[in-house]
């Protein structure tokens, strides 16, 4: 019996003593860290957004998926499967389209930068390939220092870096690679 009730109060010992220990307050330190993955405030799918000014539409996206981080300190929207964007003039009419797999903006600083596989073409149909594009929304400028392919009516150029505006309507490459005319390729065959 005596070794029963020591058997009992053990338990009832050990039990307390086990709430004691798990209703301990967690440390002040460990409660403000930040957690290592961001989670996302909004998600969407299967988007379009138009864009307008004075009346008139300036810009329409088009996104099979949008992730918005709003809540971070450095907020961003991120475009995992790509994007497609026309600009448009007053009259109506698509000035330049863009696309690209993959793109990421952030809305403090005026900045949008498309990936993989990023596709410009003018209104005059001149058409700019590469890897990786910045857009400044503010300057209506984009650039990139990666490798530029530019396919023209006649001719196609290549090289690193290009500075142009967002209608792609003026451009420069930095390091200009070659050109190809394309007007002799075409007559030879």
């Amino acid at each position: 019996m005596r070794y029963t009730a020591l058997l009992e109060r053990s338990i009832a010992a050990l039990f307390v003593g086990a709430m004691l220990f798990s209703c301990v307050k967690p440390k002040p330190e460990l409660l403000e860290q930040e957690s290592p993955v961001a989670v996302p405030d909004e998600e969407a799918f299967d988007i379009e957004v138009l864009y307008s000014d004075s009346g008139y539409i300036r810009m329409k996206l088009n996104a099979p998926e949008i992730i918005r981080y709003a809540s971070l300190e450095d907020p961003y929207t991120e475009y995992p499967q790509g994007l497609h964007v026309m600009f448009y003039n007053d009259s109506g009419a698509v000035t330049t389209e863009l696309s690209g797999e993959y793109a990421i903006q952030y809305p403090n600083k005026g900045i949008t930068e498309a990936q993989k596989n990023v596709v410009v073409i003018n209104e005059k149909g001149e058409k700019l390939q590469t890897e990786k594009l910045i857009w400044k929304e503010q300057e209506k400028l984009i650039f990139t220092e990666e490798f530029v392919r530019i396919t023209t009516e006649n001719e196609q150029l290549t090289g690193y870096g290009l500075q142009a505006n967002q209608t792609f309507s003026w451009y420069k490459i930095m390091k200009p690679a070659g050109i190809i005319d394309l007007s002799e390729d075409e007559s030879s065959n």
